[in-house]
């Protein structure tokens, strides 16, 4: 179909993403998947998906220059798209979530829609014109969909109003507590945010999910992350920003409190490395050095169950 052709035919991968296909043989036959599939416009059905959805994953570039992922949260319908290049988003700000600070007009931003009980996803990056306090605008620079790799079946219900704040004050520091090591090392899931500056002067973010089993992210002794890469869709959006630009926010979720733990920090892509052997299905690994870690109790509205049944 049309609306699956990349506007001008160009490929959107950038040097990063193309070393990253090159390790493994794949660029010439991401070529064509490339131009025809990452669109500078959503196609109808990802317009009508997004304002389904009860959340959203953002990611986002703050003044220094650090990357944050965060979990928003909505009444079905706080997303519309009221043409294929334009994106509207009703969010009130939120000083107490650090990815805030890279919502201003003009700042680029990347989105991710999700359906954890359908495992869909959707994916767009973009640029913020700011319509009010409450409201900004995304001008789409990617739009793409991903295969439901990796998703753990989830299904979600409000505890309460979304347009209400929570009580609970973010705590700050600068090294995984014993709550915070608990909460990544029992995770299936967790959301991460990346970006590079393009030659033209742009600036790309990317949000993406990462998923396995319980447990598939260490913690090591100093409190470093390492973090296995399966096999995937071979776009290698999150590895391939990190070669040329190793910063990164991580986004991990308590389905069952609502709590966030969110980090910025530093990244190291493993290509060839005997422990790569030792994870099942790992292709390589990345390992991330937290310097900026914040716990927010009960930031999220929603609590989640496994299944599609809550």
């Amino acid at each position: 179909m049309l609306d699956q052709t990349r506007q001008d035919g160009t490929s959107p991968w950038h040097e990063g993403e193309l070393a990253m296909q090159r390790s493994v043989g794949v660029v010439e036959r991401m070529d064509g998947p490339g131009r025809n599939f990452v669109r500078r416009a959503m196609p109808e059905q990802h317009r009508v998906f997004f304002p389904m959805l009860p959340f959203v994953v953002l990611g986002t570039v703050d003044a220094r220059g650090d990357a944050w992922a965060t979990v928003r949260a909505g009444r079905p319908g706080f997303m519309s798209s009221p043409e294929p290049e334009i994106l509207d988003v009703s969010l009130p700000r939120d000083a107490a979530d650090p990815a805030d600070a890279g919502m201003e007009e003009g700042d680029a931003i990347a989105m991710l829609g999700i359906q954890l009980e359908t495992r869909r996803r959707n994916r767009l990056n973009g640029v913020i014109h700011r319509t009010g306090v409450e409201n900004f605008s995304v001008r789409v620079g990617q739009s793409f969909g991903n295969c439901p790799q990796y998703i753990q079946l989830r299904s979600s219900a409000f505890v309460r109003d979304p347009d209400l704040p929570t009580a609970m004050q973010p705590l700050h520091s600068t090294q995984l507590d014993d709550r915070a090591r608990r909460m990544v090392e029992g995770a299936d899931t967790f959301f991460v945010a990346s970006y590079v500056d393009r030659d033209n002067g742009e600036r790309q973010v990317d949000v993406s999910h990462r998923g396995g089993n319980a447990g598939f992210v260490r913690v090591d002794a100093d409190g470093v992350l390492t973090v296995p890469d399966f096999p995937g869709n071979r776009f290698f959006n999150t590895l391939g920003n990190f070669l040329v630009n190793p910063r990164a926010g991580l986004v991990f979720v308590d389905f069952e409190t609502g709590d966030l733990l969110q980090m910025t920090g530093r990244v190291e892509v493993l290509l060839d490395s005997p422990e790569i052997a030792t994870i099942q299905r790992a292709e390589r690994l990345w390992r991330f050095t937290p310097e900026h870690i914040v716990f927010r109790p009960d930031a999220l509205p929603l609590r989640w169950g496994l299944g599609v049944d809550l």
